[in-house]
């Protein structure tokens, strides 16, 4: 259902099964499949793909320019996969020439009131990003992350998949897989240990990733050094690849 005071743009292409509440504003370019619902005052602007059984609430913006002086209104993109949820006031911007040229979010993730992702994000799947969540320009979000309330992460900076970043934490170099993270800046906490058992990772698996969290910030090593005995054991250990990519992308650094 399109409410009658929406304002859908010819060159839009929405698809069966979309409802589109009232006084929201589809513009050029934009793609959203069956299943979304798009709450009242939601605006969303294109290029930008929205997928199947989206749900963004009201007075989101969608598919803007992004905030970079840089941009010259080049051809750049949104694109957003299925079932995330999008929250009051939530801004996502498009990508830019600098980048890829895509703004890039993934499925199922659960991004509440007030979050900002920037231009040129990576979010991957299974994400929560709690209230006012803000993620500069060029960051990367590794799947099921969690960044609480108030948390922002610097251009160019990647949160590893299963990682923690707490209340208010401001993160300036990368925090890998797993690890959880607070302060201004952020420093490491540990691993992750509750997440990782309620997604089913076994206890030795949680303690292998707990042994190799300790070559890197327990044992004194340089962080090549740390790199090198986690590779020394990955191959049996599955569960530390995640880790260990996430130590050797580290173009900021990581957090210690």
């Amino acid at each position: 259902m399109i409410h009658s005071t929406a304002i859908i743009s010819e060159t839009a292409n929405i698809a069966d099964g979309v409802d589109v509440g009232p006084y929201s504003v589809i513009g050029d370019h934009v793609e959203i499949n069956s299943g979304t619902k798009i709450d009242s005052h939601v605006v969303i602007n294109g290029p930008t793909q929205i997928g199947n059984d989206n749900h963004i609430y009201q007075f989101a913006s969608i598919g803007d320019d992004p905030q970079d002086k840089k941009y010259a209104n080049e051809a750049t993109r949104l694109t957003v996969g299925n079932r995330n949820t999008i929250r009051e006031f939530c801004t996502v911007s498009r990508g830019t020439i600098q980048d890829a040229g895509e703004t890039v979010i993934g499925d199922d993730n659960w991004i509440m009131a007030y979050c900002h992702i920037a231009h040129d994000c990576v979010v991957g799947n299974q994400t929560i990003m709690a209230n006012n969540t803000t993620l500069a320009g060029h960051v990367h979000v590794g799947d099921w992350a969690i960044c609480a309330g108030f948390s922002g992460v610097h251009q160019f900076c990647k949160i590893g998949a299963h990682a923690f970043l707490g209340m208010y934490a401001g993160a300036n170099r990368d925090v890998p897989a797993y690890t959880m993270a607070s302060g201004q800046p952020a420093v490491p906490k540990g691993i992750n240990s509750e997440g990782l058992k309620r997604r089913d990772f076994s206890s030795d698996q949680i303690r292998n990733i707990k042994n190799a969290y300790r070559l890197v910030y327990r044992k004194g090593l340089k962080l090549t050094e740390a790199i090198g005995q986690i590779e020394a054991i990955v191959d049996e250990q599955q569960e530390l690849v995640l880790f260990l990519e996430s130590l050797r992308s580290a173009e900021r650094g990581i957090i210690r």
